[in-house]
């Protein structure tokens, strides 16, 4: 019977329907085999994106009405204001996602933008934009806690 750390990990990759990459013994970091799959991974991403920006478009104008009560009309204006604003955040991710992957397209894709180490693979499985190694990310949050204080 599998755990529930396995039963998480199984319905996460379901979700984001991709299979971890499997390494090859002596294979180069960021070869063509590895731009290949996170190139897949973020396509996959963006048209899943894509695909709920028409299902908000198509659900605010078979739920528009003009309600006589002013408490419905507030009700149904602040769920499109929300709507609105979570489809303005994957906005700008899909605007991140087409800089990734033309960062794959140039062979940059997979390098800390800070200190040039490789990010790594499990890392970009987890968050396929990122552009800082995990101990520049951690650096970066500690002195943005600093500032922000």
């Amino acid at each position: 019977m599998p755990t529930k750390a396995k039963a998480k990990a199984k319905s996460s990759q379901l979700i984001r329907g991709f299979e971890p990459y499997k390494e090859v013994k002596g294979e180069e970091y960021m070869g063509d085999p590895m731009r290949a799959h996170f190139t897949g991974i973020l396509n996959k991403w963006k048209l899943e994106l894509m695909q709920e920006v028409d299902r908000t478009v198509h659900h605010m104008q078979d739920e528009a009405a003009n309600f006589p009560d002013p408490a419905d009309r507030a009700s149904q204006e602040e769920e499109f204001s929300l709507e609105l604003r979570a489809r303005d955040r994957e906005r700008k991710l899909i605007k991140k996602i087409d800089e990734t992957l033309q960062l794959i397209d140039d062979n940059d894709y997979g390098w800390c933008d800070s200190c040039g180490v490789e990010i790594g693979i499990r890392r970009l499985e987890a968050r396929p934009t990122a552009t800082l190694c995990i101990d520049c990310k951690t650096l970066a949050e500690i002195k943005e806690k600093q500032v922000g204080s």
